[in-house]
Order: structure tokens, then C-alpha cells, then sequence
């Protein structure tokens, strides 16, 4: 009786949309009930649900998602054009995302927090892994 608890209240797209405006973030909406979110050279989609598109790099005004080559990072668009990853670059996309998922009031995962986590991971000695195994060299 005395010790009920006081439920939280979930916020409605509107009003997180509200919040990141106030958070500085940059808000335009698509038309087909997504938002692209931008600050600082960053970006990402969100819709209701929450994060759609991976946060990314802005380059020519697409989402360019992070790459881990095994041996460098890059930044790739959609279309295909690779940039190498400076380091400038990945603690931008990192604060970026912080920030995002603090305005939005989405948790924050210990892993992510550590830094940069790629969307991509393509190490030249797993090459054709995910087709169904390599091809040997006697095959």
C-alpha cells in the first residue's frame, strides 16, 4: 500500500523527437514515418521502434556504415564508396551514439560503451565465409 511504485511514463515519438531537438540534434523527417537524425558529421534513422539504421559517418549526404577490415577501419556507403576511419571520426560516431541512445532513453550496453562496434566485419582471411564455406585450393 505505502510502497507502490510509480510507473514510468513512455514517451511518445513525438515528444523524443522534442527531446532531441533540445539534445541539438538536427531532425528530418522521410515521409515514410522515419526520421533522419544528424549532428556533428553523424547520423541515423529512427522510427517509433527505435534505432533503424545503424548510426554512421555523413558522406555526400548518405549513412556511411563502419567496417572492420582486419586490418583498418572504413567507413562504406551504400552505393559502395570506402573511406578509411580516422580516429577523430570514430570517437564522433561513438559520442554520437551515446548521445543518441541517451536522449532517446534507450539502454546502454557495457560492450558499446567501450567504444566503436563495426556493422560490418570482412577480415581478408575469412574471405567468402558466409557463402557457404571457402573455396580450397585444390578445388
Amino acid at each position: 500500500m505505502f510502497f507502490r511504485r510509480v510507473r514510468p511514463k513512455e514517451p511518445t515519438f513525438e515528444e523524443r523527437l522534442e527531446t532531441l531537438k533540445q539534445a541539438g540534434f538536427a531532425v528530418e523527417p522521410r515521409g515514410d514515418g522515419r526520421v533522419r537524425v544528424s549532428r556533428n558529421g553523424c547520423a541515423a534513422v529512427i522510427d517509433n521502434t527505435g534505432v533503424v539504421e545503424h548510426p554512421g559517418l555523413l558522406i555526400d549526404s548518405a549513412i556511411a556504415a563502419l567496417v572492420d577490415g582486419g586490418y583498418q577501419k572504413f567507413f562504406r556507403t551504400p552505393d559502395g564508396h570506402k573511406k578509411p576511419a580516422l580516429a577523430a571520426e570514430l570517437r564522433a560516431v561513438h559520442d554520437f551514439q551515446e548521445d543518441l541512445r541517451e536522449a532517446l532513453g534507450l539502454t546502454s550496453l557495457y560492450n558499446e560503451s567501450l567504444g566503436t562496434v563495426s556493422d560490418l566485419y570482412l577480415y581478408d582471411r575469412l574471405k567468402d565465409r558466409d557463402r557457404g564455406g571457402p573455396k580450397r585450393p585444390w578445388e
